[in-house]
């Protein structure tokens, strides 16, 4: 069985990162996709995913990552509950990512190389 996705854009905005209870670090980043192909109008729309990126990954997007950055991200789609009311439960996607590859500078100074894992 095979759950992984590739993602190729830019970030929307900086990332976001938090510190949980558990000492945990989790970075939220949005990335924005082109679409290969025009719409009817003869224009490229754009999907933004919200991306989840843990731990060393997240403290090294948190370093290097700026809005406008062009990476690659490896990810698995995960999926959750949440119980919005008795009668109505819904069912989400989180995309999280598993390594990620910068494809253009990052406007901070410290950017040392193409490419940070959580793969160890």
């Amino acid at each position: 069985m095979l759950n992984q996705v590739i993602l190729i854009g830019r970030l929307a905005q900086d990332p976001e990162t938090k510190t949980l209870d558990d000492g945990r670090k989790v970075s939220y980043m949005n990335l924005a996709v082109q679409r290969p192909f025009k719409n009817m109008e003869g224009n490229y729309d754009t999907d933004f995913f919200r991306v989840s990126v843990w731990e060393g990954l997240a403290q090294a997007i948190e370093s290097y990552a700026t809005k406008g950055v062009m990476v690659a991200v490896k990810a698995r789609l995960q999926t959750w509950k949440y119980e919005v009311n008795e009668d109505k439960r819904l069912t989400l996607i989180d995309v999280v990512a598993e390594r990620i590859t910068y494809l253009s500078h990052s406007q901070k100074s410290e950017w040392k190389g193409p490419e940070e894992s959580s793969e160890k």
